[in-house]
């Protein structure tokens, strides 16, 4: 039996990887920059850039695939769908970048734990992205991929569970307004980043099941 690969024309799948390991890295920093945040203004500082720098990496990947786009004849799968999926990838890192920006500006002293758990499962989603879209490649890897997306929604879904327990004690354990406002904005954004990881799990998910 042959393996069912995927057209390799405009080296697509090169390009998915290379973005979704800038993904990741940006995810690792995240949790890192909240971790520090208590700790260490200059360590703090550090995962921003480092943030920014994988951020700005990724836009030129992402340039690129649209350049690919435009000039390839043949695609290994239709070109919405690389659209789609390579703008919903970029939306991932936009996220992260918003949430280190967020606590940049708002001049956010202290960080909370229900704000580093939510890091965590934001790392966990962009993980197993990456993982799914490094066996896009072959169909033969179909069940594989599915089992990584519906992961991908299980964490989303715990992500939504958590940010609702935050808002919670935030609501009824914060006094200060101002801190209220940074706190509920940083949850909104990192459950937001678990959004984008399930939005790309959806697209990964209709291509295997379209090209089984």
């Amino acid at each position: 039996m042959f393996a069912r690969f995927m057209p390799q024309e405009g080296k697509f799948f090169d390009l998915f990887n290379a973005h979704a390991e800038q993904i990741v890295l940006g995810s690792h920093a995240l949790v890192t920059l909240m971790s520090v945040l208590n700790d260490s203004d200059k360590e703090a500082a550090e995962q921003c850039a480092i943030i920014d720098a994988v951020e700005n990496c990724a836009d030129g990947i992402t340039h690129e695939t649209m350049r690919q786009l435009h000039k390839s004849f043949i695609t290994p799968l239709d070109r919405e769908e690389i659209h789609q999926l390579i703008t919903s990838l970029d939306d991932i890192l936009d996220l992260i970048q918003d949430v280190a920006h967020t606590v940049t500006l708002y001049n956010v002293r202290r960080i909370t734990s229900e704000a580093i758990n939510l890091s965590e499962i934001c790392r966990s989603c962009c993980e197993r992205v990456r993982s799914a879209v490094a066996l896009l490649p072959s169909m033969d890897n179909g069940v594989e991929i599915l089992k990584l997306c519906q992961e991908i929604d299980q964490l989303e879904s715990v992500a939504d569970r958590e940010m609702r327990a935050a808002m919670s004690r935030l609501f009824r354990e914060e006094p200060e307004v101002r801190e209220l406002i940074k706190f509920r904005a940083i949850y909104e954004l990192l459950e937001g980043v678990t959004d984008r990881c399930d939005d790309v799990a959806n697209i990964i998910e209709g291509i295997v099941l379209e090209n089984s």
